[in-house]
């Protein structure tokens, strides 16, 4: 029973109660609301995460399951402010080691809330960010456009960027909600009435088509990656023929109607020259021995020979330009120590994912959900550097809070049953017929 805040009473004063279960509720959605809102800094979700925490510190517990993300984490961190010792003088390496540790604490924290309570929780964060995303992907359409002067502030490369301050962040970003409203469709978990299903189309176009002005490869592979892999688990772990004949339908329709609207935004011009020359794999600043992907060859000699990296965020005094590899990042700011932490947080987490999605309980829909976007954006850390992008460390949480909560229900699930066996095997050995020959036990 939540503890009721209640307002002095008076002649004039309105009688209204606050749970405070509601109270951390409405900063919880807030906070993930607020999640696209990254142009300004301090942003309003790093207030909003620091009340949070406030709120809930009372009632959020610690698993013993999340020490393994805690620890890796810890290690990273670690390894961040022991690169960090040569360059304390450097404002932008000072704040990327403190923003990498914020980001770090955001996860442990979702973790958490989701392991204590996860499907209201979750509830509450899948409805937070599907708001921050209409709000991100508005601002990229308006930027794009050029409406109301926005271009300037809302994009970055002729490119749109949003409430963001790169359109290789907006993409990404805009993935987690895109495959939400899919596995809707396919499970037959749309809204009901009318005008709710319009306004769940209008917003899944909105996503649809800012991740697309976006222009970047990665996001648009990332996309079409997580949700192909949440089909095909869906497809795999479902029992029953109606829905997978449901599931190949929509598939296909999916696919005729994502062909028809790529065919009529390819009808403008500009859209249409700008797509074909980003379609392209082999941008000059990709190739070459001082490209994207031969910067990263090359540091790695270096690397092998210096155990606190080159510093936070120092990777382009040696070559120019940032890493654009999440894992050559991990050993360039944080040295081998953090370098090492994290590769074993993606593989720890690689085996926790894929045991999850697996398991049968009321969690698997949400699992299947945040492992088919957390997974493919892991691989695209290969790409890109994604330490410090916050929906990703918040899917990280939410998964490794999502096994710890499996992982009760299973254990939960399990006693009984094994109750029931010692039953069987003790009526057996006393020569009493069990409850299994007698077709009792199903």
């Amino acid at each position: 029973m939540p503890t009721e805040l209640a307002a002095p009473a008076g002649v004039f004063a309105p009688r209204w109660t606050l749970s405070t279960r509601k109270m951390r509720d409405s900063v919880l959605w807030l906070l993930l609301a607020s999640s696209s809102l990254v142009l300004v800094e301090p942003s309003p979700y790093e207030a909003l995460f620091g009340i949070a925490v406030l709120i809930y510190a009372s009632r959020i517990g610690f698993p013993r399951g999340i020490a393994p993300l805690a620890i890796c984490l810890v290690l990273f961190n670690i390894g961040g402010l022991l690169s960090l010792i040569p360059w304390t003088d450097d404002h932008d390496s000072v704040n990327f080691v403190v923003t990498s540790a914020y980001i770090s604490l955001t996860t442990i924290f979702f973790a958490c809330i989701t392991a204590q309570d996860p499907l209201r929780r979750l509830d509450i964060i899948r409805s937070g960010y599907q708001v921050a995303a209409v709000i991100g992907g508005i601002a990229g359409i308006m930027g794009y456009f050029d409406i109301a002067g926005l271009g300037e502030m809302l994009t970055k490369f002729d490119r749109a960027s949003g409430t963001f301050k790169d359109p290789n962040v907006l993409g990404p970003f805009l993935v987690l909600p895109i495959v939400w409203m899919c596995q809707q469709v396919l499970i037959g978990d749309l809204p009901r009435g009318i005008f709710k299903r319009l306004g769940y189309g209008v917003v899944f176009l909105i996503d649809v088509f800012a991740l697309f002005l976006t222009f970047s490869r990665g996001a648009w592979g990332v996309c079409a990656a997580s949700v192909l892999l949440m089909i095909g688990l869906t497809f795999i772990e479902t029992r029953s023929t109606r829905l997978r004949t449901r599931i190949i339908v929509c598939a296909v329709l999916g696919f005729v109607a994502l062909v028809a609207l790529l065919a009529f935004a390819l009808s403008f011009p500009s859209l249409r020259d700008f797509f074909l020359e980003r379609a392209s794999l082999n941008q000059d600043y990709d190739v070459g021995e001082t490209g994207r992907f031969g910067n990263q060859w090359r540091s790695l000699p270096l690397l092998l020979v210096s155990p606190n990296g080159f510093g936070p965020k120092e990777f382009w005094r040696f070559f120019d330009e940032d890493p654009h590899n999440i894992y050559v990042n991990a050993f360039a700011s944080y040295g081998w120590l953090g370098g090492f932490a994290y590769c074993t947080l993606v593989v720890m987490t690689m085996y926790l994912g894929w045991w999850l999605v697996f398991r049968r309980t009321p969690l698997q829909a949400q699992a299947i959900a945040f492992w088919s976007c957390l997974f493919v954006q892991l691989l695209q850390g290969f790409q890109i550097d994604t330490d410090h992008w916050r929906h990703l460390f918040l899917m990280l949480g939410c998964v490794w809070g999502l096994a710890i909560a499996t992982s009760r229900m299973s254990r939960r699930e399990a006693v009984p049953r094994l109750r029931d066996a010692q039953t069987v095997e003790c009526r057996a050995e006393a020569g009493r017929p069990s409850p299994r020959s007698r077709g009792e036990v199903r």
